[in-house]
């Protein structure tokens, strides 16, 4: 699913392009300095920047800004600048020197059994300061939990906030480094907290609709990071789960032997079902999540296939 969505006539030089869950949403600035914040997944990088082109109206892109380096954010970075060779990259901060030496076992690439091709960065989005998307300057704060290098960005003119995986309507991403035995609950109440005292109006999300109720929102996030807390394995069996699905919103269709052999493969998977899972081993653990993944109608059966619903 792809849509352009904003709300009236509100924003006329900004375009929310809201894209189905395999990429980030983007967020396309056509006017003053044009801009582009994140670029979705590598699988659908021709259709990124088609959407692009269409929205900057004929404008030479000049910027592309990533709030963090999660392979569905980025993905895009490289057929934007084979498309724009003079657009500056700017990324979170933290992880400039892995993307310059290109390490995709730091970048989390590898480890999550995904792919991103192999881009520039010319600078970094440094808290604290301030970077100009289209015609406003956009404050960066830091957000990590999700990523602990992720940033979200700031707009006080018209209280808008570019929120990345750190708040979606209904919850927000999956806590990495918690997954990696790096305690980051408490990060991704900080920056619950952070977004509460930016007091937006909107929000754009990094997946799902753009959304105003902002207090809602938090309620839900802090309710599930409550949870999660409360039960660190409820949060691996979501881990696990979403990074399954992720590969079948690629795959489409997969059998299950070769989801099964994914997840030996897929280092991060691994350490998951070893650090929460151990007393299953690797194949009957692939299939309990198969399972469960059908049974909320994630997945569904075709004969041999295991569909992406």
């Amino acid at each position: 699913m792809t849509a352009f969505s904003t709300p009236g006539p509100l924003w006329p030089e900004m375009r929310f392009l809201e894209r189905g869950w395999l990429s980030a949403n983007n967020i396309v600035f056509n006017q003053g300095q044009a801009s582009v914040v994140d670029t979705g997944y590598c699988t659908q990088s021709a259709q990124t920047v088609a959407l692009v082109r269409e929205a900057l109206a004929g404008q030479p892109l000049a910027q592309i800004v990533n709030t963090h380096l999660h392979s569905d954010h980025c993905g895009g970075n490289a057929a934007l600048q084979a498309a724009w060779p003079q657009a500056r990259t700017l990324i979170a901060p933290g992880q400039a020197a892995h993307v310059h030496d290109w390490n995709p076992e730091a970048l989390s690439y590898t480890p999550t059994g995904q792919d991103c091709p192999r881009f520039r960065a010319d600078g970094v989005l440094a808290p604290g300061s301030e970077v100009l998307l289209g015609e406003h300057a956009w404050q960066v704060h830091a957000a990590p939990g999700h990523d602990p290098h992720s940033v979200v960005l700031f707009e006080p003119q018209r209280r808008l906030l570019i929120s990345a995986d750190a708040l979606w309507q209904r919850g927000f991403g999956i806590v990495f480094p918690e997954i990696e035995g790096v305690q980051a609950f408490a990060d991704v109440a900080a920056t619950l907290d952070v977004i509460e005292r930016l007091q937006p109006d909107w929000v754009l999300p990094g997946h799902g609709p753009m959304f105003d109720d902002v207090a809602g929102a938090l309620a839900v996030a802090r309710k599930r990071l409550a949870d999660f807390v409360a039960d660190p394995l409820r949060h691996a069996r979501y881990a696990a789960k979403v990074l399954l699905k992720y590969k079948f919103l690629e795959w489409q269709r997969a059998s299950l032997q070769h989801a099964q052999d994914w997840c030996a493969a897929t280092s991060l998977m691994q350490l998951l079902r070893e650090r929460y899972f151990a007393q299953q081993d690797s194949a009957a653990w692939t299939l309990a999540l198969v399972q469960e993944l059908i049974a909320s109608n994630a997945l569904r059966r075709e004969e041999e296939w295991l569909v992406d619903v």
